[in-house]
Protein backbone atom coordinates (compact mmCIF):
# COMPACT_ATOMS: atom_id res chain seq x y z
CA UNK A 1 0.00 0.00 0.00
CA UNK A 2 1.60 3.28 -1.40
CA UNK A 3 1.91 5.93 2.02
CA UNK A 4 1.96 9.66 0.58
CA UNK A 5 3.10 12.39 2.23
CA UNK A 6 0.74 15.62 1.80
CA UNK A 7 3.90 17.96 0.68
CA UNK A 8 4.90 16.10 -2.64
CA UNK A 9 3.44 15.79 -5.94
CA UNK A 10 0.87 12.90 -6.59
CA UNK A 11 2.20 10.07 -8.39
CA UNK A 12 0.34 10.48 -11.84
CA UNK A 13 -1.33 6.77 -11.08
CA UNK A 14 -2.93 7.97 -7.99
CA UNK A 15 -4.19 11.37 -9.54
CA UNK A 16 -7.64 11.20 -10.21
CA UNK A 17 -8.72 9.30 -6.60
CA UNK A 18 -11.53 9.67 -4.42
CA UNK A 19 -10.10 10.77 -1.32
CA UNK A 20 -11.62 10.29 2.50
CA UNK A 21 -10.69 13.23 4.26
CA UNK A 22 -10.07 13.01 8.03
CA UNK A 23 -7.72 12.70 10.86
CA UNK A 24 -9.13 8.90 10.92
CA UNK A 25 -7.13 8.17 14.42
CA UNK A 26 -8.83 5.22 15.93
CA UNK A 27 -10.73 4.42 12.51
CA UNK A 28 -13.51 3.51 14.37
CA UNK A 29 -16.90 2.98 12.74
CA UNK A 30 -18.18 6.45 11.83
CA UNK A 31 -14.39 6.79 10.15
CA UNK A 32 -15.39 3.11 8.07
CA UNK A 33 -18.42 4.55 7.09
CA UNK A 34 -16.99 7.82 5.77
CA UNK A 35 -13.52 5.62 4.09
CA UNK A 36 -16.32 3.15 2.78
CA UNK A 37 -18.00 5.49 0.35
CA UNK A 38 -14.80 6.82 -0.57
CA UNK A 39 -13.81 3.17 -1.47
CA UNK A 40 -17.05 2.24 -3.13
CA UNK A 41 -17.53 5.13 -5.20
CA UNK A 42 -13.57 5.19 -6.12
CA UNK A 43 -14.37 1.38 -7.13
CA UNK A 44 -17.59 1.92 -8.99
CA UNK A 45 -15.75 4.69 -11.08
CA UNK A 46 -12.27 2.82 -11.84
CA UNK A 47 -10.72 5.43 -9.71
CA UNK A 48 -7.59 4.88 -6.88
CA UNK A 49 -9.14 5.37 -3.59
CA UNK A 50 -7.24 7.29 -0.55
CA UNK A 51 -7.68 7.60 2.60
CA UNK A 52 -5.85 10.63 4.65
CA UNK A 53 -4.74 10.83 8.19
CA UNK A 54 -3.12 14.14 10.10
CA UNK A 55 0.42 13.72 11.84
CA UNK A 56 0.76 15.19 14.16
CA UNK A 57 -3.38 15.58 14.92
CA UNK A 58 -3.39 19.26 15.03
CA UNK A 59 -4.39 19.20 18.56
CA UNK A 60 -0.75 18.07 19.37
CA UNK A 61 0.10 21.30 17.16
CA UNK A 62 -2.16 24.08 18.55
CA UNK A 63 -1.53 22.42 21.64
CA UNK A 64 1.93 20.55 22.45
CA UNK A 65 1.61 19.92 26.12
CA UNK A 66 -1.81 17.97 26.67
CA UNK A 67 -1.40 14.72 27.57
CA UNK A 68 -1.07 11.67 24.73
CA UNK A 69 -4.47 10.56 23.23
CA UNK A 70 -3.48 8.70 20.19
CA UNK A 71 -4.99 5.43 20.01
CA UNK A 72 -3.41 4.36 16.79
CA UNK A 73 0.16 4.89 14.83
CA UNK A 74 0.61 5.99 11.44
CA UNK A 75 2.01 2.14 11.13
CA UNK A 76 -1.29 0.48 12.42
CA UNK A 77 -3.78 3.04 10.28
CA UNK A 78 -1.83 1.98 7.37
CA UNK A 79 -2.98 -1.74 8.37
CA UNK A 80 -5.82 -0.53 8.36
CA UNK A 81 -6.94 1.41 5.59
CA UNK A 82 -5.25 -1.66 3.71
CA UNK A 83 -7.50 -4.11 5.10
CA UNK A 84 -10.45 -1.34 4.69
CA UNK A 85 -9.65 -2.07 0.63
CA UNK A 86 -7.96 1.58 -0.24
CA UNK A 87 -5.64 2.04 -2.74
CA UNK A 88 -3.42 4.22 -0.68
CA UNK A 89 -3.13 6.58 2.63
CA UNK A 90 -2.54 10.30 2.61
CA UNK A 91 -0.40 11.95 5.72
CA UNK A 92 -1.19 15.33 6.03
CA UNK A 93 2.09 16.45 8.34
CA UNK A 94 0.51 19.17 10.16
CA UNK A 95 2.73 22.04 10.94
CA UNK A 96 2.88 26.07 10.61
CA UNK A 97 2.81 26.02 6.56
CA UNK A 98 -0.13 23.89 6.56
CA UNK A 99 -1.71 25.14 9.64
CA UNK A 100 -1.58 28.90 7.73
CA UNK A 101 -2.92 27.28 4.32
CA UNK A 102 -6.91 28.82 3.90
CA UNK A 103 -9.77 27.00 3.27
CA UNK A 104 -9.60 28.35 -0.05
CA UNK A 105 -6.24 27.53 -0.85
CA UNK A 106 -6.59 23.99 0.41
CA UNK A 107 -8.79 23.23 -1.83
CA UNK A 108 -7.64 25.15 -4.83
CA UNK A 109 -4.10 24.32 -4.46
CA UNK A 110 -3.89 21.12 -2.30
CA UNK A 111 -6.63 19.12 -3.55
CA UNK A 112 -7.44 20.24 -7.05
CA UNK A 113 -3.86 21.33 -8.29
CA UNK A 114 -1.28 19.17 -6.28
CA UNK A 115 -3.53 15.99 -6.02
CA UNK A 116 -5.97 16.35 -9.05
CA UNK A 117 -8.40 14.61 -6.77
CA UNK A 118 -11.77 13.64 -8.54
CA UNK A 119 -13.53 13.56 -5.47
CA UNK A 120 -13.41 14.17 -1.68
CA UNK A 121 -15.76 12.29 1.04
CA UNK A 122 -16.04 13.67 4.40
CA UNK A 123 -18.31 13.70 8.02
CA UNK A 124 -20.55 16.36 8.60
CA UNK A 125 -18.37 18.09 10.83
CA UNK A 126 -15.09 18.42 9.46
CA UNK A 127 -13.80 21.87 9.36
CA UNK A 128 -10.07 22.41 7.49
CA UNK A 129 -8.12 25.63 6.32
CA UNK A 130 -6.49 28.19 8.82
CA UNK A 131 -8.60 29.22 11.93
CA UNK A 132 -11.01 26.18 10.55
CA UNK A 133 -12.70 28.21 8.73
CA UNK A 134 -13.42 25.68 5.81
CA UNK A 135 -16.40 23.40 6.04
CA UNK A 136 -18.34 20.97 3.70
CA UNK A 137 -20.42 23.81 2.48
CA UNK A 138 -17.44 25.60 0.98
CA UNK A 139 -16.32 22.33 -0.18
CA UNK A 140 -19.14 21.49 -1.95
CA UNK A 141 -19.08 25.41 -3.31
CA UNK A 142 -16.33 26.20 -4.40
CA UNK A 143 -14.65 22.66 -5.12
CA UNK A 144 -17.48 21.93 -7.09
CA UNK A 145 -16.69 25.48 -9.34
CA UNK A 146 -13.37 23.76 -9.68
CA UNK A 147 -14.22 20.34 -10.68
CA UNK A 148 -14.14 18.71 -7.28
CA UNK A 149 -16.92 16.60 -6.06
CA UNK A 150 -17.60 15.75 -2.67
CA UNK A 151 -19.76 13.55 -0.49
CA UNK A 152 -21.02 13.92 3.05
CA UNK A 153 -21.68 10.94 5.58
CA UNK A 154 -23.94 11.23 8.45
CA UNK A 155 -22.71 10.34 11.92
CA UNK A 156 -22.93 6.91 13.00
CA UNK A 157 -24.80 6.42 16.20
CA UNK A 158 -24.99 3.28 18.66
CA UNK A 159 -27.38 3.06 21.40
CA UNK A 160 -25.92 5.46 23.14
CA UNK A 161 -25.17 7.87 21.12
CA UNK A 162 -22.47 9.42 18.49
CA UNK A 163 -19.77 7.42 18.05
CA UNK A 164 -17.10 9.27 18.15
CA UNK A 165 -12.94 8.66 19.32
CA UNK A 166 -13.77 10.85 22.63
CA UNK A 167 -16.11 8.30 23.92
CA UNK A 168 -13.52 5.48 22.84
CA UNK A 169 -11.04 7.73 24.94
CA UNK A 170 -12.91 8.12 27.41
CA UNK A 171 -14.22 4.43 27.98
CA UNK A 172 -10.31 3.69 27.66
CA UNK A 173 -9.77 5.78 30.38
CA UNK A 174 -12.49 4.64 32.40
CA UNK A 175 -10.99 0.97 32.49
CA UNK A 176 -13.90 0.00 29.87
CA UNK A 177 -12.06 -1.75 27.12
CA UNK A 178 -15.39 -3.57 26.00
CA UNK A 179 -16.99 -0.75 25.03
CA UNK A 180 -14.16 0.61 23.41
CA UNK A 181 -13.62 -2.72 20.97
CA UNK A 182 -17.49 -2.01 20.14
CA UNK A 183 -16.84 1.10 19.22
CA UNK A 184 -13.86 0.45 17.28
CA UNK A 185 -14.60 -2.78 15.76
CA UNK A 186 -11.32 -4.28 17.29
CA UNK A 187 -9.72 -4.22 20.37
CA UNK A 188 -7.46 -1.11 21.71
CA UNK A 189 -3.93 -1.82 21.16
CA UNK A 190 -0.50 -0.80 22.13
CA UNK A 191 2.44 -1.88 19.56
CA UNK A 192 6.12 -1.59 20.68
CA UNK A 193 9.80 -3.10 20.60
CA UNK A 194 10.19 -5.47 23.29
CA UNK A 195 12.80 -3.82 26.11
CA UNK A 196 15.09 -4.96 28.15
CA UNK A 197 13.37 -4.54 31.90
CA UNK A 198 14.70 -5.15 35.60
CA UNK A 199 13.92 -8.65 35.09
CA UNK A 200 11.46 -8.31 38.11
CA UNK A 201 8.57 -10.39 36.69
CA UNK A 202 11.10 -13.36 35.76
CA UNK A 203 11.93 -13.16 39.66
CA UNK A 204 8.67 -13.51 40.57
CA UNK A 205 7.62 -16.84 38.24
CA UNK A 206 5.93 -14.33 35.86
CA UNK A 207 8.57 -13.12 33.25
CA UNK A 208 7.39 -10.21 31.11
CA UNK A 209 7.68 -8.19 27.51
CA UNK A 210 8.29 -4.68 28.60
CA UNK A 211 6.77 -2.06 25.99
CA UNK A 212 6.75 1.82 26.31
CA UNK A 213 3.65 3.42 26.28
CA UNK A 214 4.60 6.41 24.05
CA UNK A 215 2.57 8.47 22.33
CA UNK A 216 -0.35 6.18 22.71
CA UNK A 217 -4.02 7.31 24.76
CA UNK A 218 -3.03 5.85 28.44
CA UNK A 219 -5.75 3.78 29.43
CA UNK A 220 -6.54 3.15 33.21
CA UNK A 221 -3.77 1.82 34.71
CA UNK A 222 -4.28 -1.62 36.17
CA UNK A 223 -4.31 -5.66 34.67
CA UNK A 224 -5.80 -6.23 31.57
CA UNK A 225 -6.78 -9.41 29.90
CA UNK A 226 -5.19 -9.30 26.87
CA UNK A 227 -3.53 -11.26 23.41
CA UNK A 228 -0.46 -10.26 21.83
CA UNK A 229 0.35 -10.36 17.96
CA UNK A 230 3.80 -11.07 17.42
CA UNK A 231 4.28 -8.80 14.37
CA UNK A 232 7.39 -10.86 12.35
CA UNK A 233 5.41 -14.52 12.60
CA UNK A 234 1.77 -13.43 13.19
CA UNK A 235 1.79 -15.59 16.38
CA UNK A 236 -0.87 -14.78 18.85
CA UNK A 237 -0.75 -15.23 22.46
CA UNK A 238 -2.96 -15.10 25.23
CA UNK A 239 -1.92 -13.24 28.58
CA UNK A 240 -2.65 -10.99 31.22
CA UNK A 241 -0.56 -7.30 31.28
CA UNK A 242 -0.17 -5.03 34.16
CA UNK A 243 0.25 -1.16 32.46
CA UNK A 244 1.06 1.92 34.63
CA UNK A 245 4.11 3.01 37.03
CA UNK A 246 4.56 -0.17 38.82
CA UNK A 247 3.63 0.80 42.67
CA UNK A 248 5.34 -2.22 44.17
CA UNK A 249 8.44 -1.34 42.95
CA UNK A 250 11.10 1.84 43.16
CA UNK A 251 11.22 3.75 41.45
CA UNK A 252 8.31 4.35 39.65
CA UNK A 253 8.39 3.55 35.93
CA UNK A 254 5.57 3.79 33.47
CA UNK A 255 5.49 0.16 31.69
CA UNK A 256 2.74 -1.68 29.67
CA UNK A 257 4.10 -5.23 31.05
CA UNK A 258 2.71 -8.44 29.25
CA UNK A 259 3.05 -11.86 30.66
CA UNK A 260 2.17 -14.36 28.10
CA UNK A 261 0.62 -17.80 28.95
CA UNK A 262 2.75 -20.86 28.15
CA UNK A 263 5.57 -18.87 25.98
CA UNK A 264 8.84 -19.17 26.71
CA UNK A 265 10.55 -17.46 23.88
CA UNK A 266 12.91 -14.42 23.38
CA UNK A 267 10.67 -11.52 22.42
CA UNK A 268 13.58 -9.13 23.08
CA UNK A 269 14.03 -6.77 19.98
CA UNK A 270 10.67 -8.14 18.22
CA UNK A 271 7.62 -6.17 17.48
CA UNK A 272 4.81 -7.24 18.98
CA UNK A 273 1.41 -5.51 19.63
CA UNK A 274 -0.97 -6.17 22.65
CA UNK A 275 -4.57 -5.58 22.92
CA UNK A 276 -6.93 -4.20 25.67
CA UNK A 277 -9.82 -7.68 26.13
CA UNK A 278 -10.90 -7.12 29.67
CA UNK A 279 -10.10 -4.83 32.83
CA UNK A 280 -9.28 -7.02 36.22
CA UNK A 281 -7.97 -4.74 38.35
CA UNK A 282 -6.31 -1.27 39.13
CA UNK A 283 -2.78 -1.51 40.00
CA UNK A 284 -2.06 -1.32 43.85
CA UNK A 285 1.10 -2.00 46.63
CA UNK A 286 1.17 -4.62 48.31
CA UNK A 287 2.50 -5.58 51.93
CA UNK A 288 4.65 -8.15 50.31
CA UNK A 289 6.08 -9.88 47.11
CA UNK A 290 4.78 -13.18 48.36
CA UNK A 291 1.32 -11.21 48.47
CA UNK A 292 2.07 -9.59 45.21
CA UNK A 293 2.33 -13.32 43.29
CA UNK A 294 -1.32 -14.50 45.12
CA UNK A 295 -2.85 -11.66 43.49
CA UNK A 296 -0.62 -11.96 39.92
CA UNK A 297 -1.64 -16.02 40.35
CA UNK A 298 -5.59 -15.16 40.47
CA UNK A 299 -5.29 -12.54 37.86
CA UNK A 300 -3.58 -14.85 35.11
CA UNK A 301 -6.31 -17.10 36.26
CA UNK A 302 -9.15 -14.95 35.82
CA UNK A 303 -7.57 -13.56 32.69
CA UNK A 304 -7.20 -17.26 31.41
CA UNK A 305 -10.97 -18.01 32.01
CA UNK A 306 -12.00 -14.39 30.11
CA UNK A 307 -9.95 -15.03 27.17
CA UNK A 308 -11.18 -18.62 26.81
CA UNK A 309 -14.73 -18.08 27.34
CA UNK A 310 -14.13 -14.69 24.51
CA UNK A 311 -12.09 -17.53 21.98
CA UNK A 312 -15.78 -20.06 22.42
Amino acid sequence: MRWLDHREPMPAALRGAVIALGNFDGFHKGHQAVAGEAIRWAHKEGRPSIIATFDPHPVRFFRPDVPPFRLTTLEQRQELYLAAGATAMLVFHFDKELASTSAEDFIAEILVKRFGAHGVVTGGDFTFGQGAKGNVELLRTLGGELGLASRVVDAVEDATGVVSSSRIREALREGDPETATSLLTRPFAIRGIVEHGDKRGRDLGYPTANLSIDKYLRPRYGIYAVTGRILATGQVLNGAASIGVRPQFTPPKELLEPHFFDFSGDLYGQEIEVAFHHFLRPEAKFDSLDALVVQMDKDCEEARRLLSARAR
